[in-house]
């Protein structure tokens, strides 16, 4: 395999993979954060819990519409560069990823649809199932995903028929702990990402004393009382998932741990069973990427612990600016410690595609250094693009604030009085 082809072809994955999680979870933890509030606002019928929902469910919609577009360009290279690992191992991680598309993803995408533009057509119980089904949907979609990657990390349930991996056992597959801890880590990391950017809109709105002070304060409080437990889960399910590598990926441990002589035992443990090579992963990518993704769990600790004494105080709520800026400072934090960890935990297996059992030098595609250079140009072009775009729109939304206009709006009933309960006896 040409050296070049190989770091192209896993620089290109990096980016597209990793500009695609940025959108996940910024969805799936807003998704969750619209269903509580659109159940909050069908039962308590409360007119500010229904603008709530429009305004923070248009701003999910915005990032939702745009993150498939990353998705479906991503599994494309799963053809384009890496057909080494579909055809060995395509049989196993393959059937979990086909299972996420058909299921998961089109029943998520159709009953999107359906709470879009049946929010003046269904009674407002069937309305709040649609989101409910699309939240759902949305960590089973993160499931099945999880389950795929979780193979590659740590292969289970599998048997070798004609040198390639065969399903042999689905039930070892779908529990495999490296998939189940991921999973828990993966929801819990979502809902702070959603946290601090609820908070942080509302903290950039109410710092330029907007008039809407009530419905940012109770938002900004939202996101503050979502992100103190989020991050306590978040850091539960990593603590587990760091213990495991010493089983599941000892290699791993060793080099974020920096235990020299272990290294060099696994090291020669690994040459004697798969013959020569280098078994040591990345020091700076690894140990690295672990480090910030610690810092950045650092950071929010403070910031969440602070926020949650904070947020008990309508004054400092709605006065204390030097807090408001902050907050807004720190909605990048959860995108760079969730980052940080999907390059510890991808980097760190290295040189293994799928551990132990399929080296990534083996996996990628008969390409040449032109076409795969060229490939990645345009894949990073098209990525950067939709991250802009979607940054953009983020923005112009967010800024406007809750208006009269858009996600739910009918033009039938004319304007909209904030303090008219009117509005929710139609929603």
């Amino acid at each position: 395999m040409n050296p070049d082809v190989l770091d192209l072809a896993r620089l290109q994955f990096a980016l597209t993979a990793g500009g695609h999680f940025l959108f996940v979870a910024l969805t799936l933890g807003l998704a969750t954060v619209v269903a509580v509030l659109q159940t909050l606002a069908t039962v308590g019928r409360k007119p500010l819990h229904a603008r709530m929902v429009r305004y923070w469910g248009q701003l999910y919609v915005i990032n939702y519409a745009v993150g498939i577009v990353t998705g479906i360009v991503m599994e494309f290279q799963f053809g384009l560069s890496w057909n080494g690992l579909t055809h060995y191992a395509g049989n196993v991680f393959g059937a979990s990823l086909a299972v996420e598309t058909i299921v998961a993803f089109f029943v998520e995408s159709t009953f999107l649809g359906l709470w879009i533009f049946g929010w003046h057509r269904f009674n407002r119980w069937a309305h709040l199932a649609t989101i409910w089904i699309v939240t759902l949907t949305a960590y089973l979609s993160a499931y099945w995903i999880l389950v795929s990657n979780g193979f590659l990390n740590n292969p289970v349930g599998y048997r070798t028929e004609g040198g390639k991996l065969v399903l042999d056992d689905p039930v070892a597959v779908l529990t495999n702990p490296s998939a189940l801890l991921a999973f828990g880590h993966i929801v819990a990391g979502a809902l702070l990402t959603a946290g601090f950017f609820v908070a942080g809109v509302s903290a950039y709105h109410l710092f330029r004393r907007s008039p809407e002070w009530e419905f940012f304060g109770r938002s900004l409080r939202t996101g503050v009382f979502l992100s103190f437990p989020a991050l306590m889960v978040t850091a539960a399910f990593g603590g587990v998932q760091l213990a495991a590598l010493h089983t599941l990926q000892p290699m791993k441990s060793a080099v974020f741990s920096q235990k020299t002589n272990e290294i060099a035992q696994i090291q020669a443990d690994m040459v004697a069973r798969f013959g020569p090579g280098d078994y040591v992963p990345s020091e700076a990518w690894t140990r690295g990427s672990g480090l910030v993704m610690l810092l950045g769990f650092a950071l929010m600790m403070y910031l969440t612990f602070a926020g949650v004494i904070l947020a008990c105080f309508k004054k400092v709520v709605f006065r204390f600016r030097l807090w408001h800026l902050v907050l807004m400072a720190a909605v990048p934090l959860p995108h760079l410690a969730m980052i940080s960890g999907w390059v510890f935990r991808e980097a760190g297996r290295q040189p293994w595609v799928v551990y132990g059992l399929l080296k990534t030098e083996d996996a990628v595609s008969d390409l040449s250094p032109g076409a795969m250079r060229a490939s990645l140009i345009v894949f990073t072009a098209l990525f950067g693009l939709l991250v802009v775009l979607n940054t953009w729109l983020l923005v112009r939304h967010a800024r406007r604030g809750p208006v009269d206009s858009g996600l739910g709006h009918d033009d039938r009933y004319g304007p909209e009085d904030p303090a008219d309960p009117l509005p929710v006896a139609r929603y």
